[in-house]
């Protein structure tokens, strides 16, 4: 059994899918049109009250890694991108070359950004926290008016300067 529900944030309204272990499928950054995702997931709020709970923990500045099982779909790249950008800490930014060097792919900045806009969970799996090699905001499948919400959010909660490559 798939479970859905939306969340309300000050960065956005969201929207979650969880299985009936708890473990998060699906993070969408805007919650337009998640009836139609997936028609056989049941809209169940309290099936999403970790998720809920947690986003709301980071939306108040009182969590800054999430502690949910999850279960990302995608090709063994993808995952070791994901895994990559969990390790990302907060407040900070990095790129998408850095991230290809870190997991032994030093050429492969281009499919690095690629993974990162393959990612099923945003926000939980923090791609936001990647930006151009020249210091630039990139793509943002929430927009980067959200991506630039979520940096300063995490700066002014860490306690430094919205610093690309802080």
């Amino acid at each position: 059994m798939i479970f859905w529900d939306t969340i309300e944030s000050p960065f956005a309204t969201f929207a979650a899918w969880v299985d009936d272990k708890g473990r998060l499928l699906r993070f969408h950054l805007s919650a337009s049109g998640a009836a139609k995702v997936d028609p056989r997931a049941e809209r169940n709020a309290k099936g999403l009250g970790e998720v809920r709970r947690q986003v709301g923990e980071y939306a108040k500045g009182k969590r800054q890694d999430f502690d949910l099982d999850f279960d990302a779909q995608g090709p063994d790249f993808n995952r070791l991108v994901w895994k990559a950008l969990c390790e990302i800490p907060f407040g900070t930014t990095t790129s998408y070359g850095a991230i290809a060097k870190k997991i032994g792919f030093p050429k492969s900045a281009r499919a690095v950004g690629a993974a990162n806009g393959a990612n099923p969970i945003p926000l939980i799996v923090p791609c936001h926290r990647v930006i151009g090699s020249d210091g630039s905001m990139t793509g943002y499948g929430g927009g980067l008016p959200l991506k630039r919400k979520l940096l300063a959010h995490e700066a002014r909660v860490a306690g430094t300067r919205l610093d690309l490559f802080s």
